[in-house]
């Protein structure tokens, strides 16, 4: 399906998103998921690659998850550069990217907080459904950091409702955050395979990753 002279789909709506997904698995093609928050570097491109052997059309999403931040960390000065990541997931060879400006319940007029960016509001519309892996959420990271892995499960589930996919790719950068994904997929009984590649590694040894920036 790669074609270096169209455009690479740009979806910005879980309808736009899950009609395009449906209309490949209707002609037959298995679909892989790439998740990501942008600012994209080999590693992730890696993981491009790795699902390009494993299905038909890969999906990479691109989305700052609000419910992985605490009030008091970098939500609002994560680093982003959505022109330069789509054309290095179009040279790798992505099929789509589904880049929502947000997944969670937006509450008119419900005032600051209401989009769920990273803390909470008692707002009696506002998004409220959350899912957690109990045990494996609480050790290592999520000692430090308790919201974290309940934003990642979250925004993991309406990704796999939304894209679908057959296969969803995740570097074991983040090993916790594999493990945790994975017993959620266990649990929940999504149908996705979810694969875990090695690390990235820089020239010096040290793991990439966008915090190297």
């Amino acid at each position: 399906m790669s074609d270096e002279s169209q455009e690479l789909p740009v979806f910005t709506t879980a309808a736009d998103m899950r009609a395009w997904v449906r209309k490949q698995k209707k002609s037959g093609r298995k679909v892989a998921l790439v998740p990501t928050m942008g600012y994209l570097h080999d590693g992730h491109l890696s993981l491009v690659k790795a699902a390009l052997e494993r299905a038909d059309v890969v999906v990479a999403s691109i989305y700052v998850n609000p419910t992985q931040f605490a009030a008091h960390e970098d939500f609002d000065v994560y680093p982003r550069n959505p022109d330069d990541d789509r054309a290095m997931l179009k040279a790798a060879g992505a099929h789509a990217v589904f880049e929502p400006e947000s997944l969670y319940v937006a509450v008119p007029g419900a005032g600051e907080g209401s989009n769920v960016v990273g803390r909470e509001t008692q707002h009696p519309d506002s998004h409220e459904t959350y899912v957690t892996v109990e045990r494996l959420q609480k050790p290592l990271c999520g000692g430090s950091r308790p919201h974290f892995f309940r934003g990642v499960c979250t925004v993991v589930t309406k990704l796999f409702h939304i894209c679908e996919p057959d296969v969803a790719v995740f570097g074991r950068k983040d090993y916790q955050q594999w493990r945790v994904i994975s017993r959620m997929v266990r649990d929940l009984d999504f149908a996705v395979e979810v694969v875990g590649m090695p690390i990235c590694r820089e020239a010096d040894g040290l793991a990439m990753s966008r915090g190297n920036s």
